[in-house]
């Protein structure tokens, strides 16, 4: 008897709640909306905050970070600290993302924001089909359940008449994705070239920067990954963020918004689980693209090296070195693989049937409770009605599942994007003088630190003068503290010394290829400077496009020279019967001139394209160590008739009486830089020569004297 009566107060006091809930319904359902929409304002406005004090950190950092060039040996894991970065949702990403999005889309009269906008209308207008599909979907199964044949005819009928807009619409979202991807690619590459090709950015990468390793896997592979990640994660965030909402207005007007409210409160508890047990796969995909990277670098070395390798068999070593590093890459992979695993299985779960079964219940609430303001339904009105909402949560379930699952493209999008990102920010630090590269000094680099941060001051004038320049090794060796020389045209310089003594690093400073560590150096501009090294580039092109190299055919008209002007050059050097090797094809022929032309013809070529030229001033590094003697005397007297200023680097004696001063590194960094008198420096050089003879016989001399006074 007193459970019943506990029973009975219990029902009472439910029914009076409920009673009180549905007379104050209105209230309450917009209290709870105005709370949420309060809370997600708030939620805004902390993370506006968070976002302004860690960019207030990040330009502290960057102020400490201004001067420092490079990371030293003894400081390894601080460096890899500095250059690794997490791939994370955070400010770093959404700030990285922003900057990409300003190029791939660069304003609101661009093809790409009419591309976004069409594509968004289809987004909109399959929602709506959807929509009307669902309800369609209930009414064909009323007319199935209440036996009426003609109604479900005219249903089907109808059915197939809005597949018609549907199916379009579905190849328009899918034509205008790909035709973004394509876009953004395009945008981002040619900007990415601009920089990369221009103030001798990519030299810069490769020779004075070790923060990426292989920025052509970054152009050509990363680039296009990133393009179509972003492209597919607008539509696949659009699409199921719109459905979401829409389906949900929906079904708060069929099935109650306190419903709606508590499954929503619900999936975002367990969407909040899941989120927390994802792994990281941003950085799973970054550093899977920079294990391709290295793999795929391997491979470009080992075609660029072949014929080294294939003089030491080194076939071996080199396979080993592959298969490490592709395994390394699968090891990786399967990592992945597994993570994957274990987090789909869970993501299934959870968004396929924990999601199925609340829906179902939600679903159900028409059918067993009746709401305010609903009228009595018969079984095909309730027929009708389950199967479209049940339509719509679906639609709306499957939305959120598509939301969730996009955390992992965001993440994967966040890799490429860190990637690309970073190739950005380290082209922006060497246009800007800023190296970070790590340094193996023979002697240390603590004692240079001061020498490595500073900068010197290039002034731009008609002769070369070097104030108290420091001479640096790629190593970070101070190998000459303060070097002190001018030239004026005409003075033809030549540079000796041992290998390493700073050479090579002169003439990439006097190039603009290495920043200026200190002093002043006065230098014509960059045109005015020619370089030819020991093994000459030869550009992919025609036989004129040798000659001619850097100018294109336009540029060469434009100068007034003409074919016949490059044959007397090439007959200055006896090369004419390189037109002739092509008698089809002439200045046309094209070849992989590496490969057709010898060592000594390359050194000719590429002489030819310095008489093509005429520049004021010529660096010429052991540029004729492959032809004759008579050869070289027609390039060099050729040359400086020319009014060609030459600076030679050279050990062969048969090219001092062509200049008339002379650069003497010693490799202890000391130099001396006097005029140069070729006769008399050739007769103290045999001198020497010959005292040297006679210092190597005194040891062979003082033994048979010992013998003779034996006897």
């Amino acid at each position: 008897m007193p459970a019943m009566l506990r029973e009975r107060n219990i029902r009472g006091i439910i029914s009076q709640l409920t009673t009180l809930y549905l007379n104050n319904r209105t209230r309450i359902s917009r209290a709870v909306y105005i709370t949420l929409f309060v809370a997600l304002i708030n939620r805004i406005r902390h993370a506006i905050a968070e976002q302004k004090a860690a960019s207030v950190r990040e330009a502290v950092k960057r102020a400490e970070r201004v001067g420092t060039t490079s990371s030293t040996a003894d400081e390894p894991e601080a460096a890899a600290t500095t250059k690794k970065k997490r791939v994370e949702l955070n400010r770093e990403f959404f700030r990285s993302l922003l900057r990409l999005l300003r190029i791939v889309v660069p304003g609101w009269r661009s093809k790409e924001t009419r591309l976004l906008i069409s594509h968004s209308f289809f987004l909109v207008l399959r929602t709506l089909i959807s929509l009307k599909v669902a309800a369609m979907d209930g009414a064909i199964v009323k007319a199935l359940v209440k036996g009426n044949g003609r109604e479900f005819l005219k249903r089907i009928v109808w059915w197939m008449l809005i597949a018609v807009p549907a199916t379009f619409t579905n190849s328009m979202l899918s034509y205008h994705q790909a035709e973004l991807s394509l876009r953004y690619r395009t945008r981002l590459t040619q900007f990415i070239h601009d920089k990369y090709l221009s103030q001798l950015t990519f030299y810069g990468i490769s020779a004075l920067d070790d923060r990426i390793k292989n920025p052509d896997q970054l152009i050509a592979v990363d680039v296009a990954k990133f393009s179509n990640s972003l492209a597919e994660l607008y539509s696949n965030l659009a699409k199921p963020i719109l459905d979401m909402t829409i389906y949900t207005l929906s079904l708060s007007k069929s099935v109650g918004g306190e419903g709606v409210v508590f499954m929503s409160l619900l999936v975002q508890l367990s969407a909040n689980v899941m989120r927390a047990l994802t792994p990281p796969f941003g950085k799973f995909v970054a550093d899977e693209a920079r294990l391709e990277g290295e793999f795929r670098f391997q491979h470009s070395r080992l075609i660029d090296h072949s014929e080294e390798v294939a003089l030491y068999a080194g076939h071996e070593a080199e396979k080993d070195t592959l298969d490490k590093g592709y395994f390394t890459l699968i090891k990786h992979v399967n990592y992945i693989l597994r993570r994957r695993f274990y987090h789909g299985f869970m993501e299934d779960f959870v968004i396929k049937y924990f999601w199925g079964a609340l829906g179902l219940l939600l679903c159900s609430v028409p059918v067993f409770v009746k709401l305010p303001g609903g009228t009595v339904m018969n079984m095909g009105d309730r027929t009708e009605s389950f199967v479209t909402n049940r339509r719509m949560l679906l639609g709306a379930s499957d939305a959120f599942g598509r939301v969730m699952f996009s955390y992992r493209e965001i993440m994967e999008l966040a890799g490429y994007t860190s990637r690309v990102a970073t190739l950005l920010e380290v082209m922006d630090d060497i246009q800007a003088g800023h190296f970070e590269k790590k340094l193996v000094s023979s002697s240390g680099t603590e004692d240079n630190e001061a020498v490595l941060k500073g900068r010197g001051t290039v002034v731009e004038s008609q002769d070369i003068r070097f104030i108290d320049v420091p001479i640096i090794s790629p190593n970070g060796d101070v190998l000459v503290k303060a070097l002190s020389f001018s030239l004026k045209p005409g003075d033809h310089l030549l540079v000796v010394g041992p290998n390493g003594c700073g050479k090579s690093s002169l003439f990439r400073i006097l190039g603009g290829l290495w920043p200026v560590y200190g002093g002043t150096v006065h230098k014509p501009p960059f045109s005015d400077i020619f370089y030819i090294p020991q093994r000459p580039y030869l550009s992919r092109g025609s036989l004129r496009q040798q000659i001619i190299y850097p100018d294109g055919l336009r540029t060469m008209r434009a100068k007034g020279v003409t074919d016949a002007d490059l044959m007397a050059i090439l007959r200055i050097l006896n090369l004419e019967h390189l037109v002739e090797l092509y008698p089809e094809a002439g200045w046309d022929a094209e070849a992989e001139w590496r490969d057709v032309l010898s060592g000594g013809l390359q050194q000719r070529v590429a002489m030819a394209r310095l008489f093509y030229h005429r520049p004021r001033y010529a660096i010429l590094d052991e540029c004729t160590s492959s032809v004759t003697l008579d050869t070289e005397k027609v390039m060099y007297e050729n040359a400086k008739s020319l009014g060609i200023t030459l600076m030679t680097v050279s050990h062969r004696r048969s090219l001092w009486k062509y200049h008339c001063r002379i650069l003497q590194f010693d490799g202890q960094g000391n130099y001396v830089f006097t005029k140069l008198d070729a006769d008399k420096r050739l007769k103290l050089e045999d001198e020497k020569e010959e005292l040297e003879v006679m210092l190597r016989q005194v040891p062979e001399i003082e033994r048979r004297i010992e013998e003779l006074t034996a006897l």
